[in-house]
């Protein structure tokens, strides 16, 4: 199987996992849980299933964090919620967003329950080697609702495939604050003052990063990728999507196709329903 077509199945279901993390029904559930509201949520909720890690692990695992940012929200979080609770939290968060977003009708829908059934087998085909985030979902139990099945499936095919994606940038050389550098510059990821902010980097920080990659000729004087920096950058999404093609392949070139007819129409419903803030985080070109 072409690895482009594990790509293409990433982009038509990756939103129906990350839409979690721009809803209101998030913070909600996991400050009902006893965690603060803000940053805490998002490190807590996405870290819970790994146990009660400390911030060096987020930081390891997350990647392109301030080590600064972690620190203020982890391991603290833990004294405020147990792991348990926060993955309960986050469950009934993803339940009720797709809820609210899809209806109960598209949510209890054929072509949803076709969804999680194609998506969950193809995560069972995932290998937990040197893949720590989707090694923690991968020890969840699975839900019964098919869109919460559909969700953490999703959601553990997103981890397994990030977990590869920081394999390929610590390969290529790349760190934490110069990955997110760089994805920025191709105009496909976060506005860059929306990165260096919710990643918790101070302008100075980014700054240095910037003239980094100056020096070693990936990026031009004035920030844009060079064909040095492309071609790194491609490989490193090339060596994601070659990273991230078994469960793919387990599942073949024709279910696959239909994951992404179906995962595409729903990521659309989602995004036309609100999903998603329209300005100030996401580059035009994505």
């Amino acid at each position: 199987m072409a690895s482009s077509l594990a790509r293409r199945a990433h982009n038509a279901t990756n939103s129906l996992h990350s839409l979690v993390y721009f809803a209101p029904e998030t913070e909600r559930e996991l400050t009902s849980a006893g965690l603060r509201a803000g940053r805490m949520c998002y490190f807590a909720g996405r870290a819970a299933p790994m146990g009660a890690v400390g911030a060096g692990v987020v930081t390891a695992t997350f990647y392109n964090f301030s080590p600064h940012l972690v620190a203020r929200s982890i391991p603290a979080a833990w004294e405020l919620a147990s792991p348990d609770v926060v993955v309960g939290a986050r469950f009934a968060a993803a339940d009720a967003t797709l809820t609210r977003l899809l209806g109960p009708d598209a949510t209890g829908s054929a072509d949803m329950t076709a969804l999680a059934g194609l998506l969950r087998e193809a995560a069972g085909a995932c290998s937990g080697e040197g893949r720590p985030l989707y090694a923690g979902h991968a020890g969840l139990d699975w839900p019964d609702a098919p869109h919460l099945v559909m969700w953490h499936a999703v959601s553990l095919l997103r981890e397994h495939r990030g977990d590869g994606h920081i394999c390929a940038l610590a390969g290529a050389g790349l760190s934490g604050i110069e990955a997110l550098v760089t994805h920025t510059a191709t105009g496909k990821g976060f506005i860059p003052e929306f990165a260096r902010a919710s990643r918790g980097w101070s302008q100075e920080e980014w700054d240095s990063a910037v003239s980094g990659l100056q020096d070693r000729g990936l990026l031009d004087d004035q920030g844009a990728l060079t064909p040095a920096g492309q071609a790194l950058r491609d490989e490193v999404e090339d060596q994601t999507d070659r990273l991230a093609a078994p469960p793919w392949e387990y599942l073949g070139e024709e279910r696959t196709e239909d994951v992404v007819r179906i995962g595409k129409a729903m990521t659309r419903a989602v995004a036309t329903a609100g999903a998603f803030p329209q300005e100030g985080v996401f580059a035009a070109a994505r």
